[in-house]
């Protein structure tokens, strides 16, 4: 990678710029959150059951709705992003809700350095691993804040997925991490394509046998994997909704993985 690059900062900038559309957008449907509405999906309230009482790390948190549906569930939740904007958010939510959630704005890798204790569980979902360079050093943060006999679960877009053009069409980038960040030039955000924002962003995919391969390393227990082929959200070009709500693939329903799961828990000494 080229050093001289800040892609953290670079990202920080487009994630800022994205929150202040995606608060307003019927994406994130701001107000019916206030009003309630639980964020979290089946995928991860089944994997994670009850979690009153538990301390509970989000990784990647954006503007904290997730974060914050856990500690409406009685977590004792603290929620991590790199964007600034997004963080102000979500402490500006928790008080207008009146929960106890906390929220930490640096870069996951630095973690370690803005944040003490060790947690029942460390969460993280949908959309986030791609905008971090190396697995390894993500994984040593996870296993760094779970506690012994902790869970750690993650929620995400397959790998095979990021391989395609926009609209399924073609192949357009390798399903491994060759090293090098994926460089685009974007405007608007998956909430509102035609938003009037532009900026560059960078990005990595990561093949499952490396995302496996940096927690296995870290000594972590596979419990349970998932490959789902559809996704919870209206978030790719090309999607069609089933009866039962959630969004496929335009002409390959059931041919490709969109989703995948993976909870681990951190052995006893």
């Amino acid at each position: 990678m080229d050093a001289s690059v800040d892609y953290f900062e670079i990202n920080r900038l487009a994630w800022n710029l994205r929150t202040g559309v995606h608060k307003d957008s019927a994406f994130y449907d701001l107000n019916s959150f206030k009003q309630g509405k639980n964020s979290l999906n089946p995928l991860e309230l089944e994997a994670l059951g009850k979690v009153s009482g538990k301390k509970l790390l989000h990784l990647q948190c954006h503007f904290g709705q997730d974060t914050l549906s856990w500690a409406r569930l009685g977590a004792k939740a603290t929620g991590v992003d790199l964007s600034d904007e997004a963080i102000t958010l979500a402490r500006q939510l928790n008080e207008e809700l009146g929960l106890e959630a906390e929220f930490i704005c640096c870069n996951v890798y630095d973690l370690p350095q803005h944040l003490e204790g060790q947690f029942d569980i460390v969460f993280t979902s949908y959309g986030v691993i791609g905008w971090l360079p190396d697995m390894e050093k993500w994984a040593q943060v996870v296993a760094h804040f779970l506690k012994p006999g902790g869970t750690f679960f993650l929620a995400e877009f397959h790998p095979a997925i990021w391989m395609f053009d926009n609209h399924f069409t073609c192949v357009q980038y390798s399903y491994f991490n060759n090293g090098g960040p994926i460089i685009e030039e974007s405007t608007g955000t998956y909430t509102d394509h035609d938003a009037p924002i532009h900026y560059t962003e960078y990005s990595w995919n990561h093949a499952l046998s490396e995302v496996f391969t940096a927690l296995l390393h870290q000594n972590l227990q596979l419990v349970d994997f998932q490959e789902l082929p559809y996704s919870y959200y209206n978030c790719f070009a090309n999607l069609e909704q089933g009866p039962d709500g959630f969004w496929r693939i335009n002409g390959l329903e059931e041919k490709l993985p969109i989703m995948y799961s993976v909870k681990m828990v951190k052995p006893q000494p």
